[in-house]
């Protein structure tokens, strides 16, 4: 198999020689000067100030999708001067059709309708920028990208002015962006990268002042400039932002437990700060956050039992989150989670009959504080530190309270830097992350200490069109005895696997130290071919899990793929694109645990409507968790393939339509799902959008437990009937661009049912019959839950288990109403409503949506949340 991939490689090599003569478009910089003012415009969308005269038009946008390099419908042009603390710029967006012009309204970062982006590199690093958004609408939005364009983020909400008007000529906008909000360097004279980007909705066209082609391997470093900016003085932001928080739950009365008597009611309060430490370093501070508007996470269940990767909603921690982003394997695995921090307690009170325990459902963050920043040198550096308190169950006994401690005082700091250089094309980096828990001896299944670093570079060449990329990550945990024996036996690591030489569980080990990383390069630009080849390691004792996420240790994985790009537009699509991979992997003892063959492909049709269709073929698959500390397991040859269609995403109303299948052969299990998603906008200031996903995964192996017959250990299975519903409704009202009313609605529900239950007989072997033994009618029987095996049929029960078959609701909802009565001050109004539990799994999914969700009673949720952010 090494073999093979040598060849792959090999073959990557051939064709970056046989595509390395592909032509280059040469585009030619553009670079637009710009003057400090001393008269003000006012910011009212009407360009007639007489400060505007000041400076040139910048024009001559060209397209940039669907025609590359062609003229656009309608031209664009635009002003930018200055002053000693603002930038001001200036658009006129020409339309010879101003009743077509799409005026969507939306929340603050809608990106919805007619809209221009005005793309500003102040570090001139060729890699980041900050983007200023504005609709036809008045809608305004903002975003920091990174990774040359790679990564938009829209969680960074600036202060800044902006109006936007239509006229018989279409229509124009003003902005006024404080320098204060901006990173730039102390040269005399400034020179930034810049590109202003508008997009004609009603086409889908987007067309560019400064031309990127689409063979280009970057989209930031592809910029024009920004000149003229003479003596700027440093804007040191200050930001203060206190809020208060009231809030009353409501909730079924339980019986006699005194806390949960039907209703709660709180005053909370807190702070948040923004401090401009220089120009180009910022300290942002928390005082007990409060995340009560934050939208509830997505139903989901685990049959694999591995832990479930929920993004990060809170906005302290998705603010400029991309400086901590240290993604170093594939998947979700990252050196630093921020959903930790917070995180639900990891103890439990210990009850006697007649006790009744409150325990939090999180941990309170007592403050954090964030500090980052690039600065004209090239670094990026961010810093974060963040405390959590010790957390209390407090437990009741017929009046008599106590408390149990279910949390530890936590202490998490996570730090990392880049550096560029090399004419912005190499950057090197490091991270380091600590977690410290004061345990005061006790819940010692907990690790005291975990500690992460990790050491990562990019080189690119050849006018950015080849990479090669790395990253490297050292781990150590220590705790107790317990607490490192626990970790050895945790799904992620299974160090009691009966069948593994090279892992064992040693009961007397206080810490234990890992390695992971990732090594990969290949082509990203110029002409139409691309392609990636690579590797990745996690050693058995890698373990992230304190301030990281870390799915499972001990694998090795390589991976090559290939694609083509059609990018110039034909009488039949827009644009396609065509990739073909293969991916091999293996254990660290040498065991070759997959290789799977995958295609894919895209095809954006003419009239903007699209095609997305793939497939990949399996013959190998061992897991060595599924038997959750068992031998390593054969899954039988699977196939898959997909396929999604969509409508123009321009039009008020749009849907997409998918599939994805997979099955294995003698029906060892399947997955089907079925998905429909539709957005709707009857009115500019209305939009309704609907995603409904139904999923059916029958397995004839499904893990059941284990259990102890004579000296041997059964791995008991199951065939499993598995479906799961979930459907999500949003409805968005924007009654102004400052002030909107949103609606989150989300019913889950999760059913499977267990029959013909079956034991592990030859885990790795090819046949599911060989695989597995099969109970006969005699061996095993159900009675009040229970499953009873006589498996030698001598009449006594030799083992039992409990009917595993379960049936899991969960519906959440948010009515949020939104004021931003002045920029960066807001009100919030929210009702969310809520249940979670266990049903009848004899019901089907429609049924029990009725039973579980319709006919019970919801927990209801009011808030109100101020702040006020205070401004110099």
């Amino acid at each position: 198999m090494k073999t093979n991939l040598i060849l792959v490689f090999c073959f990557l090599i051939i064709i970056q020689k046989t595509f390395a003569q592909e032509t280059k478009i040469v585009v030619p910089k553009k670079i637009y000067t710009t003057k400090i003012i001393t008269s003000i415009p006012v910011i009212d969308g009407i360009l007639d100030d007489e400060s505007w005269n000041a400076v040139e038009w910048g024009t001559d946008f060209t397209e940039k999708d669907p025609d590359e390099g062609t003229p656009p419908t309608y031209q664009t042009k635009f002003k930018i001067t200055y002053d000693e603390k603002f930038l001001y710029v200036a658009i006129r967006a020409f339309d010879d059709e101003p009743d077509k012009i799409q005026k969507r309204l939306s929340r603050r970062d809608g990106f919805a309708g007619d809209r221009v982006n005005v793309i500003i590199d102040s570090y001139h690093d060729k890699r980041t920028a900050f983007v200023f958004t504005i609709t036809a609408a008045g809608v305004k939005g903002d975003e920091f990208a990174t990774q040359n364009g790679n990564n938009w983020d829209d969680s960074w909400n600036p202060i800044w002015y902006t109006k936007a008007v239509t006229d018989d000529k279409g229509w124009t906008a003003e902005m006024k962006i404080p320098l204060s909000q901006l990173r730039f360097g102390n040269d005399k004279e400034q020179i930034w990268g810049l590109n202003v980007n508008r997009n004609l909705f009603r086409k889908n066209e987007r067309s560019l002042w400064q031309r990127i082609p689409n063979s280009a391997a970057g989209f930031i470093s592809e910029a024009g400039e920004l000149h003229g900016l003479v003596n700027l003085k440093s804007q040191k932001q200050l930001e203060i932002q206190p809020f208060t928080v009231l809030q009353y739950d409501t909730y079924q009365k339980e019986g006699s437990n005194p806390f949960r008597d039907g209703s709660d009611f709180k005053i909370n309060g807190g702070l948040d700060a923004k401090i401009g430490i220089t120009n180009d370093l910022t300290l942002d501070l928390t005082i007990n956050p409060d995340f009560g508007q934050v939208e509830a996470d997505p139903g989901a269940i685990a049959l694999d039992g591995f832990q479930i990767f929920f993004n990060e909603q809170r906005p302290f921690f998705v603010e400029n989150k991309n400086i901590f982003d240290y993604r170093f394997a594939n998947g979700q695995d990252n050196v630093f989670y921020s959903r930790r921090i917070g995180r639900s307690p990891q103890g439990s009170a210990n009850l006697a009959n007649g006790e009744f325990a409150n325990t939090p459902i999180n941990s309170t963050i007592l403050g954090a504080a964030k500090f980052s920043g690039k600065t004209k040198d090239g670094w990026s550096v961010g810093l974060l530190e963040t405390v959590t308190a010790n957390e209390y169950a407090e437990i009741d006994n017929n009046g008599t309270r106590r408390e149990e401690l279910v949390e530890p005082l936590t202490n998490y700091l996570v730090g990392r830097a880049q550096k560029d250089f090399n004419n912005r094309n190499t950057y090197v980096g490091g991270i380091f992350t600590a977690t410290n828990r004061s345990l005061q001896g006790k819940l010692n299944h907990l690790r005291k200490s975990a500690y992460t670093g990790g050491f990562d570079f990019r080189h690119n060449w050849h006018n950015r069109d080849y990479f090669f990329q790395g990253n490297l990550v050292l781990s150590s945990v220590n705790g107790s005895k317990e607490s490192i024996e626990n970790t050895q036996r945790s799904l992620t690591h299974l160090f009691q696997r009966v069948d593994a030489s090279h892992v064992n569980v040693d009961p007397n080990k206080t810490s234990l130290t890992g390695t992971g990383g990732r090594f990969f390069g290949g082509k990203r630009g110029g002409g139409n071919w691309r392609y990636t080849f690579g590797g990745l390691w996690r050693s058995p004792e890698l373990e992230l899990n304190d301030v990281g996420f870390l799915r499972q240790a001990d694998n090795t994985r390589q991976f090559a793929e290939l694609e083509y790009l059609w990018q110039t537009p034909t009488k039949i699509y827009r644009r396609a694109q065509a990739k073909v991979e293969v991916t091999t992997e293996f254990d660290f003892e040498g065991n070759f645990n997959r290789i799977q063959y995958e295609t894919k492909g895209f095809i954006n049709w003419k009239n903007n409507w699209w095609t997305e269709i793939g497939g990949a073929h399996k013959p190998r698959i061992f897991t060595n968790t599924f038997l959750r500390g068992g031998p390593r397991w054969r899954f039988s040859e699977e196939n898959f393939m997909f396929l999604f269609f969509g409508s123009d995403q321009s039009k008020k109303f749009n849907f997409t339509i998918g599939q994805i299948y997979s099955g294995a052969k003698q029906d060892n299990f399947s997955f089907t799902r079925y998905v429909l998603r539709f957005n709707y906008q009857p009115l500019n200031a209305l939009s309704i959008s609907l995603n409904t996903e139904f999923t059916d995964n029958p397995s004839k192996t499904q893990y059941v437990g284990e259990q102890i017959f004579g000296n041997d250990t059964r791995y008991i299975l199951g065939n499993i009937d598995n479906q799961n519903w979930s459907t999500t409704l949003r409805l968005n009202y924007s009654i102004n661009p400052n002030m909107s009313i949103q609606f989150y609605g989300q019913p889950f529900i999760a059913r499977g049912r267990f029959n013909n239950f079956n034991y592990v007989n030859n885990a790795v072997s090819q046949d599911i019959n060989d695989r597995v033994t099969w109970y006969s009618n005699n061996q095993i029987s159900e009675s009040n839950g229970v499953y009873n095996v006589d498996e030698n049929l001598d009449g006594t029960i030799d083992y039992s288990f409990d009917n595993p078959n379960f049936s899991f609701v969960q519906f959440r909802s948010n009515l949020v109403a939104r004021w931003e009565y002045i920029p960066g001050s807001e009100l919030f109004f929210v009702w969310s409503q809520g249940i979670t539990g266990s049903g009848d799994s004899s019901n089907s999914l429609s049924r029990g949506l009725n039973n579980q969700i319709l006919n019970q009673p919801l927990d209801n949720t009011f808030l109100i949340k101020a702040t006020y952010r205070f401004v110099k």
